[in-house]
């Protein structure tokens, strides 16, 4: 059981560094602030998670599980809420969108 334990602990610990590394990735080469943040939140979260997920699993005491679940909870309410609201004050303040970018949803929102 323990040989299955460390097998899942360490596949759950490359999945979020491989996530991990994505959103990294992202940061550095997608074109604008917005697709950054879109990287940033959502392979984050996951990477984050995953590794919380780990060490809740490693520690093999209830608490410390609650605790790491406890934390992918706070990851996912507030990763993704807080990236959106930092593009949405970009783009109100003017922020430039990529030049290859094909609709703006926003534009006609901020206006009125």
């Amino acid at each position: 059981m323990d040989y299955a334990l460390a097998i899942l602990v360490s596949l759950l610990m490359l999945g979020g560094a491989l996530f991990t590394l994505t959103a990294a990735i992202g940061i550095l080469r997608l074109p604008d602030l917005y697709s950054r943040m879109h990287a940033a939140s959502k392979a984050g979260t996951v990477g984050a998670g995953l590794t919380f997920l780990a060490i809740g699993f490693h520690s093999g005491d209830i608490p410390t599980f609650v605790r790491a679940v406890a934390g992918i909870l706070f990851f996912i309410l507030t990763a993704p809420i807080s990236a959106h609201l930092l593009a949405r004050s970009a783009h109100q303040i003017g922020y430039p969108l990529y030049e290859g970018t094909v609709q703006d949803e926003l534009k006609s929102s901020d206006d009125g």
